[in-house]
């Protein structure tokens, strides 16, 4: 038995996290469906124009609620307890929606599932981190975002398969969340130590890297918009619900095609280099989204998908070019402000596009995204000639993240990493 076997008392493989990796899947599967149940059907309803956007913003807030409470509470009771406490608020969030639609408790119920969703994340990547060694960790969290990020395009699909009258969504919601309770209330991984006090230090963020500091929070808001918006935006064109759910389905995908290829890249080049690229990839998505018509439908959804990549890649490379300069004294409260960083932008920018959608339109997310994409390119320019590129020995390898699931494991991976 080796040295980690011993601390855990858990075969030391990939295999020993599949019950955390498994419940979170089954729980994105449920996201992913209300991703796109949600903002179809008050769309199509007789609810104000405002209130699907309202939805999104909730989403955003309740995560920034869950950043603050989630700590606490799973000091407690601990990680698996709280876990089910998580899991609870996301099916009482579910059965509200399964009621019928009334707009502001629908409103609600996205902002209990958005602060359940954020102490999920910070349960299950706190528990992998523990869980893994360092020669493996990597390949965990990777195994952990992509099959979270498969499980959100799994939901999606399913969404089009199903009926949107009715409460059928939301009660499958149900489903996947209590089955994703299971594999956690029966595994035998010990239970981590409690997270780290989520200490915000935002003069400490910026001297480590102003460029990672500001790309987070350019990323909480590219993210939440462009997700969040997407089907509004088709339900509203009047593109049916298969299609809606096909266009959440292959915008999931993107993430891989993209962010791989660019990551890649950042681990060879100057990563500040590659978020400018990136954040010129968002800006000529933006344009194909605004020129194509939802007439050729597979077109828009490719260029759907290269715009959703691209946004989820500005979030890795910055967390990637966070870590490159990061001291590890700092590790903690730097990523306990990653994490409020990303949230409190992607509840900001959500609802600026909410409050301005009435009047500029529908397809006022998209130019929120260019517009936050442009500006964030001319940043990073400004600052490429003030500081040297970190050398490449002392860089950390590029890690498949996804803003979807904001980095809250990273609270206790200064615990992890001394071990």
């Amino acid at each position: 038995m080796d040295v980690a076997e011993a601390r855990h008392g858990t075969p030391s493989s990939l295999m020993s996290i599949a019950s955390i990796v498994v419940s979170m899947t089954a729980v994105a599967i449920g996201n992913g469906m209300m991703l796109a149940y949600v903002p179809f059907v008050l769309t199509r309803s007789e609810a104000p124009d405002w209130v699907p956007g309202a939805a999104v913003t909730a989403i955003a807030f309740g995560g920034l609620v869950g950043c603050v409470i989630a700590g606490p509470l799973i000091r407690r009771v601990g990680h698996a307890r709280a876990f089910s406490c998580s899991m609870a608020l996301v099916i009482l969030a579910a059965l509200m929606i399964s009621l019928g639609v009334h707009p502001l408790l629908w409103v609600f119920a996205r902002c209990l599932y958005g602060a359940a969703g954020n102490t999920n994340f910070i349960i299950s990547q706190s528990w992998l981190n523990h869980a893994s060694e360092n020669h493996w960790r990597g390949k965990a969290m990777a195994l952990f975002y992509m099959a979270y990020v498969i499980g959100l395009g799994a939901g999606a699909w399913l969404f089009g398969q199903i009926p949107a009258e009715g409460n059928l969504a939301p009660i499958i919601t149900i489903f996947f969340t209590t089955v994703a309770i299971l594999p956690i209330g029966l595994t035998r991984l010990p239970t981590p130590p409690a997270p780290a006090k989520v200490s915000i230090d935002i003069p400490m963020a910026w001297r480590n890297s102003p460029v990672a500091f500001v790309g987070v929070l350019a990323a909480g808001g590219l993210s939440m918009v462009v997700q969040g918006f997407t089907p509004i935006y088709a339900a509203a064109n009047d593109v049916s619900q298969k299609d809606v759910a096909a266009l959440m389905f292959v915008m999931q995908f993107g993430l891989m095609f993209i962010q791989y290829p660019m990551g890649a890249l950042s681990d060879r080049i100057d990563r500040r280099i590659v978020l400018i690229a990136t954040c010129t990839l968002i800006v000529a998505a933006g344009l194909a989204a605004l020129s194509v018509s939802f007439a050729n439908l597979i077109l828009l959804m490719l260029v759907f998908a290269l715009f959703a990549g691209a946004v989820e890649t500005v979030y890795s490379i910055a967390n990637a070019h966070a870590n490159d300069r990061a001291d590890p004294s700092d590790f903690v409260p730097l990523a306990s402000t990653m994490l409020v960083a990303w949230s409190t932008a992607a509840t900001i920018v959500p609802m600026l596009v909410t409050m301005l959608t009435p009047a500029l339109g529908q397809r006022t997310f998209i130019y929120a995204a260019m517009a936050v994409a442009v500006c964030y390119a001319i940043f990073v320019l400004l600052r490429l000639g003030s500081r040297e590129r970190v050398p490449p020995q002392f860089c950390e390898s590029f890690e498949l993240k996804s803003a979807q699931v904001p980095n809250a494991g990273a609270l206790i991976e200064a615990e992890a990493r001394s071990e």
